[in-house]
């Protein structure tokens, strides 16, 4: 049987009774249903958000996002549908924009928005930190093209958020790691911060034996998101160890920010590395600002 089906058509259809649907399915969405006992993927809720616009909508957003195979996507986040309109409901956001046929493409069987289309709906719809962190995870998973996404918003110049979208374009990076990593890059440019570089390779003899998350090879000052897996595993805990000590023998300054540490706090370590370095710091009044909100 199917795991995901619109309960009366399946019925009429002969797929299921009115008795197995009550017995083995559950409500996906109204007049939606999923079958119980498995887990219920994203690809599962976005198929149901589409049947629930009777087949007509379009996976957008970040559930787009993640059949692009963008990584760090939420399973449990509301499916966004664009080009339909529909009654709202619980766990799924019907956008009503429309979309003209170059921006839409199928993904897992399902129409989606392209990449440069999703790219431009998830930077100017989404929290300015949130929005770079899903611009850098489509980036990470399969480059698009950044003029792509501008000259869709040149033709839609109408569209909510696209003074947002145009500020962070230029400062997507394919090379962040994790969503927290993003918002860490995002506060450094935000405060004044020369912009680092990521996944930064370091080579002994003719390989790279490390990767940074990011920094500035010119001061060997580096930052790296200590995740919580890092701490909780003794193995990866001992290995980080030895790796940062490697690290301080070759010359570099690692500073370490784990999730709990005040934004403040690493921000003030990383600029006196900078500063001891001989890097010359010069916000301008407007990031001086923001510098203070972080504490």
């Amino acid at each position: 049987m199917n795991r995901v089906i619109l309960g009366g058509e399946a019925v009429r259809a002969g797929v299921v009774t009115r008795h197995e649907l009550r017995r083995d399915y559950t409500t996906l969405y109204r007049g939606v249903f999923v079958r119980k006992a498995i887990e219920v993927t994203l690809r599962d809720r976005a198929i149901g958000a589409w049947l629930a616009t009777g087949r007509k909508g379009v996976i957008a957003g970040a559930a787009a996002s993640a059949l692009h195979g963008a990584p760090w996507i939420d399973v449990d986040l509301p499916i966004e549908v664009a080009g339909v309109r529909a009654r709202p409901q619980h766990g799924l956001i019907i956008r009503g924009f429309a979309l003209s046929g170059d921006e839409i493409t199928r993904r897992c069987g399902l129409p989606v928005t392209t990449r440069a289309r999703t790219a431009l709906d998830v930077g100017r719809l989404s929290s300015r930190a949130e929005a770079l962190a899903r611009l850098d995870a489509l980036m990470w998973n399969q480059p698009y093209s950044l003029e792509g996404v501008a000259a869709i918003a040149d033709r839609r110049p109408k569209l909510q958020g696209l003074g947002q979208l145009r500020d962070l374009l230029p400062l997507v990076d394919g090379g962040a790691a994790s969503p927290r990593e993003s918002r860490m890059r995002l506060w450094l440019l935000d405060c004044g911060f020369p912009r680092p570089e990521t996944q930064i390779p370091i080579v002994t003899g003719s390989r790279p034996v490390a990767f940074l998350d990011m920094g500035w090879p010119k001061f060997k000052v580096a930052v790296e998101y200590d995740g919580d897996h890092h701490r909780k595993d003794r193995k990866q805990y001992v290995k980080d160890i030895g790796r940062l000590r490697m690290l301080e023998q070759m010359g570099w300054i690692v500073i370490r920010v784990i999730a709990e540490e005040r934004t403040a706090e690493w921000l003030d370590r990383v600029e006196a590395a900078l500063r001891g370095r001989g890097c010359v710091l010069d916000p301008s009044d407007t990031q001086q600002f923001v510098r203070k909100l972080a504490a």
